[in-house]
């Protein structure tokens, strides 16, 4: 049985305003939780190394600790602390879930960036597994290539070190309270321009 607040319809088409303004309010509440989800996640990285010197959640922390003392903004200190959410569900394409958490709410070079880590990273290690290292270069030509090259290279690759002063995710909190509070931008537009969580 539903709750009297919940709408009673059985199939989307049968749902009416009202219905859609119930559950927008819901929606509304339910994205009050999201940085509190983001962070819970997060620490689900923590206990698994995937083999290397630090574990997983040390490696995000590690990197986006790097990013902000080179004097980053908080926005893509925050994308440097998720780029690698998605180890857990998406082995197999993290950068894509990180990007697609991480787009309505910054620059659509930081999207960029975070989305296209995973085959930068790889210049790194590609040709170790008998793979392309230069596979990044089919977006030599993209305005920002330099920009996710320099993030691989000044953060990423280099964020394994058990010995390395790593910010504890305390540190970062408020940051990724702030970004995700609001969406920058909506993936959703009606035709008053704006979504179901626009700003």
């Amino acid at each position: 049985m539903s709750a009297p607040d919940e709408s009673q319809f059985t199939a989307m088409r049968d749902a009416s305003r009202e219905d859609y303004q119930k559950i927008g309010l819901h929606n509304l509440e339910f994205f009050r939780g999201l940085p509190d989800r983001i962070l819970t996640h997060l620490r689900i990285l923590e206990g698994d190394t995937g083999g290397y010197a630090v574990d997983r959640l040390t490696h995000s922390l590690q990197t986006a600790t790097r990013a902000q003392r080179d004097g980053q903004d908080d926005e893509y200190v925050v994308c440097a602390l998720l780029h690698d959410i998605g180890d857990t569900l998406a082995c197999t394409n993290h950068s894509e879930l990180a990007a697609t958490m991480l787009e309505p709410f910054v620059s659509d070079k930081n999207h960029w960036i975070v989305k296209h880590h995973g085959i930068f990273q790889g210049y790194y290690f590609f040709h170790h597994l008998g793979l392309d290292r230069n596979a990044r270069d089919r977006f030599r030509d993209h305005e920002w290539f330099r920009d996710c090259a320099a993030f691989c290279e000044k953060y990423d690759q280099n964020s394994f070190d058990p010995e390395y002063e790593t910010l504890p995710l305390e540190s970062f909190e408020p940051a990724v309270r702030k970004l995700f509070a609001a969406p920058s931008k909506s993936i959703y537009v009606g035709e008053d321009g704006a979504g179901p969580l626009a700003p």
